[in-house]
């Protein structure tokens, strides 16, 4: 019987994927598009105010990889209201284009975008696993975004005896 030695692999060539500046135009994009979001802010405030809507809610689940916008709701004081079939400038950035693209989005678009990358800025993931819910509070008036993030978990703790 005929012993046959195990023989290594030739080693891999070096990479040539320059990582580094792979992360520094990531870096540069989200630079780009957290200029814009001002902007987005003011015209969806402006637009609120003018239509008399004073607060949207925004409410979202997700778990298992996946999560959505459940509810989108447009209030005037204490009583909920319906979009006007309005529309306003949104700047955003495709992957394809440098460029700052203008589009016109209904009120109600603006605030799920808004709502989706609030969501990916501050939780990242927040439809994986067990996931996240909550609710976001377009406040027109004192124009301000508000964030109630509920994140779900599993806990496992493990106890040991010797008797």
């Amino acid at each position: 019987m005929t012993q046959v030695e195990p023989t290594l692999a030739a080693p891999m060539p070096p990479s040539t994927i320059d990582l580094a500046s792979i992360f520094a135009a990531h870096a540069e994009r989200q630079a780009r598009i957290d200029t814009l979001r001002p902007g987005n802010k003011d015209r969806l405030f402006d637009g609120l105010v003018v239509a008399g809507i004073t607060h949207v809610t925004v409410t979202f689940d997700g778990e298992g990889d996946s999560g959505q916008i459940e509810r989108i709701a447009a209030w005037a004081d204490e009583a909920e209201v319906e979009f006007p079939a309005v529309e306003i400038p949104y700047a955003a950035l495709t992957w394809d284009n440098p460029e700052v693209e203008m589009r016109q989005l209904s009120l109600q678009d603006v605030a799920e975008q808004l709502a989706y990358d609030f969501l990916s800025d501050t939780h990242g993931g927040w439809e994986n696993n067990d996931g996240a819910y909550g609710e976001f509070c377009f406040d027109a008036a004192a124009r301000t975004i508000h964030l109630e993030f509920n994140e779900r978990f599993t806990s496992s703790e493990l106890y040991t005896h010797d008797f």
